[in-house]
Parts: structure tokens; C-alpha cells; sequence
């Protein structure tokens, strides 16, 4: 994501202090560490979904970018009748109605969409809302959040698995896995790992950065850097002196996310004034859903994270993939 909500949906602070579409940029971060929406009644397995038969010819509520982007990769876009405010890719799912932010939704909201099947990343909510949902007959699928390769795996499987797409399923999922398996060698054979920060938010001269356990910090170390800020757990403010002690060499922001963090903004915090970020102007934005995400798109993602943060190094392209094109 990382159990992706807990750390996407655990920004209280920020909600409080940004606007909406800010918070649903922040949503699919797992560091996104998602946490586990519990033991729900409310909660199926992915298989029963489809031994119940609610996979065929179903109307999906997706909850989640990454289950939205996997439902469309999967070839199912069209059996689906609304998302949440995390869904951003493809085009064609920003078009459908939206149901609210992932860990707000109100039983109203997604049942007015007149689903047969909701398929939510772990973390959505509230549990009373799934409650309410499960008393409607509706069947609801979480889908578990691990910020790692085999989790994006996993997550495809289990959304395959609960529309009834398994040859499918496989078929994304081996090619996923491929394009993994393609950027790590690539990354192991890089010969430096810089020190990198991923900004999450600034405000009053300080900033919110992304430390252990956090859906960024997964994607830093994939993309062969060593995130400076780890001492920090979760997302937290930076204190200034801790920021320019990690000393580092790239700031990696998210753009599209209604809080635009410029090199001017960043490289002005006294956080980052001094650091050899700030002096070479090293300073990376990328889309949030597509940096974050944790779904098919997130190979290229870490290769695309790779080339900012190592210039110069000749990294492959990987095979064009029907899933990861446009924005």
C-alpha cells in the first residue's frame, strides 16, 4: 500500500488541515500502512463472492484506486458502477459516480449506486457501514494491503478470484510479477543508493514527510534509495534539525493531489535549506495514485522513481503493458 490504510487513511491532521481531493491522493499511500478493517461480519472471502454468484454479470462498487485500476486491467471496467475518491486511472473510471472517500463512506452513498458486489481495500469504512451493507444482502470483498511486490500479486488474485476472472487473474498476475522481477535486477545493479524524503505535506515551515511503514518508504527502498527520514514512523512532521541531519539527496513529492509542493516551497523549508536536495535542485513529483498505488501500475512506477532518483543510470524500459498507459 504496508496495510495501506491505516497509514493513507491515518492522516487526521492533514484531512483537518487540506482539502478532499488532497485526502483521496493521500489515501491510496499505504504506507499507506492500511490498517486491517477488522474482524466484520460484513466481510467476505473472495471465493465466496463468486461461489455465491455475485461475480457474474455484477454491478461492482470499487473502493480503492488500486482494486479500480485491477478491475479495469482485469477487463471488467464495464461491471463497474461507481468508485471511491482514491480511483484515478484509468480515464474511463474518473467518469463513473463516486461513493466518497474510502474510510468515510456512508451506507447511503454506495448502496445509491445499486451494487451487487463492493470490492474494498483493507481499511475501508467505517465497520458500521460495511455492517449496514452486509444487512442489505450486499456482498462486500476486502482486498489485503501489503506494500510489497507479491502483495500487488496478491491483490490481483483475490479481485480475479472475486469476479470470477481467474484465468485472467493469472495471466495479469505473471506479467506483474515479470515487471518486478525486471526492475529489481535493474535497481540491485545500480552502484549507489542516495538518501531521498517523500513530502507529504508542508505548512507553517515544517513538513510532513513519510518514514518506516509507510507506503513511500516502500517505494524508495524499491527504487534503490534509502529513505532518510526511516528513523520517523508513519507519517509525521519532520523536526528541522532531525531533516537536515538525514542530509538528503532528493525530495520525492506527489503532484495532482491538490496540495502542489514546488522546488521553491520545498527547497525553502528549513528542513531542507542546507541539503544536498537543495543544492542540486533534486526534486521529484509524481502522480500519487501512480507513486503509491500499490497496483498494476506500480513497476513502472518504481522504474519511472528509479530514473529520477539515479541520472545518468541506463535502466530498461519494460514490455508495454494496456494497463499502464496514459494518466
Amino acid at each position: 500500500m504496508m496495510s495501506l490504510m491505516s497509514e493513507s487513511y491515518g492522516y487526521k491532521r492533514v484531512w483537518n488541515a487540506s482539502n478532499v481531493a488532497f485526502c483521496a491522493a493521500i489515501a491510496l499511500i499505504g504506507a499507506f500502512v492500511l490498517g486491517t478493517c477488522g474482524a466484520s461480519a460484513s466481510e467476505i472471502r473472495p471465493q465466496d463472492a463468486a461461489a455465491q454468484g455475485a461475480a457474474r454479470d455484477a454491478r461492482i462498487v470499487s473502493i480503492g484506486g488500486a482494486v479500480t485500476e485491477i478491475l479495469f486491467a482485469l477487463g471488467v471496467g464495464d461491471k463497474v458502477v461507481a468508485v471511491d475518491q482514491t480511483s484515478q486511472f484509468p480515464a474511463a473510471a474518473r467518469a463513473l459516480p463516486q461513493v466518497g472517500y474510502a474510510r468515510a463512506l456512508s451506507p447511503e452513498g454506495v448502496l445509491s449506486a445499486g451494487p451487487s458486489l463492493i470490492i474494498a481495500i483493507e481499511g475501508a469504512g467505517p465497520k458500521s457501514t460495511l455492517d449496514v451493507l452486509k444487512a442489505a444482502s450486499v456482498p462486500v470483498v476486502i482486498v489485503p494491503e501489503v506494500h510489497t511486490p507479491e502483495g500487488v500479486v496478491e491483490k490481483i488474485r483475490a479481485i480475479a478470484k472475486a469476479v470470477g476472472e481467474d484465468a485472467r487473474g493469472r495471466a495479469l498476475a505473471d506479467a506483474v510479477r515479470a515487471d518486478f522481477a525486471a526492475v529489481e535486477a535493474a535497481v540491485t545493479a545500480l552502484p549507489t543508493r542516495p538518501k531521498a524524503v517523500f513530502v507529504l505535506a508542508a505548512s507553517g515551515g515544517s513538513a510532513t514527510v513519510g518514514g518506516t511503514g509507510t507506503s513511500a518508504d516502500a517505494m524508495l527502498r524499491l527504487a534503490g534509495a534509502t529513505n532518510a527520514m526511516a528513523s520517523v514512523h508513519g507519517y509525521k512532521p519532520a523536526v528541522d534539525e532531525a531533516a537536515m541531519a538525514a542530509d538528503p539527496d532528493a525530495v520525492v513529492v506527489m503532484k495532482g493531489s491538490g496540495q502542489e509542493l514546488p522546488p521553491e516551497t520545498i527547497f525553502a523549508l528549513p528542513a531542507f535549506m542546507g541539503t544536498p536536495a537543495a543544492r542540486d535542485r533534486r526534486h521529484v513529483a509524481m502522480w500519487g495514485s501512480y507513486l503509491l498505488g500499490f497496483g498494476p501500475r506500480t513497476p513502472q512506477a518504481v522504474l519511472d522513481l528509479a530514473r529520477a532518483l539515479h541520472p545518468g543510470a541506463r535502466l530498461a524500459d519494460l514490455p508495454p503493458r494496456a494497463w499502464a498507459d496514459g494518466q
